[in-house]
Parts: structure tokens; sequence; C-alpha cells
């Protein structure tokens, strides 16, 4: 195997201006890769084509509603006209909104979590297929699930992550005999806009559990990516660093095309979801 396994490669990813899909990105894209970055904010993923390009890999960067469905079609199809080959996609763009009750929540909420979590990364898969058989390309489809799909009380969010997991396993028994591997990661609580859009009485008690001081959300609620960074470093046993589900990533797609990783459930040493 060559030192460099990843390098050369075309990578598409979802919901790449950060979190998970950011830290993927750069990660691949370090290893020599040619990473196709999508998602809903420019500059950070501007800034992340920048720090691949100077890693020695290559990148593009695109930003489009990922719920348009031609849209991400034809992304998933220019990136392997482009470079003659596609041989991952990591969808990773996803919704939560973890506060509300099935009694009580939002039913637009619930329908723009479908449209993103399953509709999106279904449509993305069959591109993702159909790009692969067409360059003959030996490929994996990475799906960016969650362990709220192994709790039974997870909610419409926890739902949504069920029929990843369903689209998942559907998919693999579809492609036993494509050189086409599927598999679904499952996070437990990680340093991602997840955690930056939960509670922020709950991200203060973390910051001030581990010993961070005047450490409060902005008018709006919400925290910046470095006070997200500090609180994970702080609790690194409970809050994960998202560049191990970057180098989960790795992991899978450097294994022989024959080895099927179905399933990687992934937390911080202590679970806090």
């Amino acid at each position: 195997m060559s030192d460099r396994p990843i390098e050369n490669r075309t990578v598409c990813v979802t919901g790449a201006s950060s979190g998970f899909g950011q830290a993927i990105a750069e990660h691949l894209g370090s290893l020599g890769a040619h990473v196709f970055l999508m998602g809903r904010t420019i500059e950070p993923m501007e800034e992340s084509a920048a720090t691949i390009q100077a890693a020695g890999g290559t990148a593009d960067v695109s930003s489009f509603d990922i719920t348009d469905s031609a849209a991400l079609q034809g992304w998933i199809q220019g990136a392997a006209d482009r470079t003659g080959r596609l041989d991952v996609l990591v969808n990773n763009a996803g919704l939560g909104d973890f506060g509300s009750t099935v009694v009580d929540g939002d039913p637009e909420m619930w329908k723009t979590m479908l449209d993103v979590n399953v509709l999106a990364l279904a449509v993305g898969s069959q591109a993702a297929v159909r790009a692969m058989r067409a360059t003959n390309s030996e490929g994996n489809i990475i799906n960016i699930s969650s362990v709220a799909a192994i709790r039974r009380d997870s909610g419409v969010y926890g739902a949504t992550k069920h029929a990843v997991n369903c689209i998942n396993a559907t998919l693999r028994n579809e492609l036993e005999d494509d050189p086409i591997r599927v598999t679904s990661i499952m996070p437990g609580a990680f340093a991602t806009n997840f955690v930056r859009h939960a509670d922020p009485a709950m991200i203060e008690g973390f910051a001030a559990m581990g010993g961070i001081a005047d450490f409060e959300a902005d008018e709006s609620g919400k925290f910046t990516r470095d006070e997200i960074t500090q609180v994970q470093a702080a609790l690194n046993s409970s809050v994960g660093n998202v560049e191990h589900i970057a180098r989960a990533v790795e992991y899978v797609i450097t294994q022989p095309i024959e080895l099927n990783i179905e399933e990687l459930v992934i937390r911080p040493q202590k679970s806090i979801v």
C-alpha cells in the first residue's frame, strides 16, 4: 500500500463549512486528496481550501441549498467529470433540533430536518453510485449519522438518523456486487455546530466544569468556534474532538474494498449522550 493511499483520490464532502465536514475535508486534503467542499457558508470553506492546498492537496468550494436535488446531483457529477473518478462521498450535512418534543415541536423544523438529514443524503448517495459506476471507481459512501440512531426515544431528530441507518443498510445490500462500500459513522457528543447551537446554559455549565471563567453566549445564544474548541479541550473526556471523526473516515476509506465496515459508533470516554 502507498504511504499516501488517499493521494489523488476525489472526495466530495457535504456540510464542509464547519464541524465534522470541515475537519474531514481538511484532513483528507492534507493527505493529498482532491476535495470538493460544499456547505452553507463560503468563507470558512475558502479558508479550508487554502489549508488543503498548503498541505499539498487540491480543493474546490461550492455553496448551494443541499435540498436542491438537481444542484446536488450536478455538483457530484461535476466532481467526477472534472477528475475522471469519484472515490469518496461523505454525506455530513445535517440539522438538529434537540430541545424540541413531539408534543411541542415545530413541524416546519421537522420537515427541514427530513429534507436535509434524509432526502438529501439519499439523493447524494444515488448520485455518487451513478458517478462511481460511470467512472469505474472503487468507492466509499460515508454517512454521518448519530448515536441518536441507536436510541428508541431520540425524537424527530433521532428518527431522521434511524432513517439514515436504514438507507445505509439498504444501500449496502444493493451494492454487494459493486466495488462500492457504505459506512455509517455514529458520533456521540463532539465539538460541532450541534454542540455550538445547544442550550447555552448547558454549554456554560460544561465551561464551568472545565474551569473556564467568564464564558457566556452572545446575545443570540451562540458561541464562537474558538469558544467551543476551548470547552472541548477542557472536557476532553466528555466532548470529542472532530479530528477523531476525520481520522475514522480515513481509516474506513483506506481499507481493502472487499472489506465491509458497516457501522462505527464513536463516543468520548465519558458518554453524555
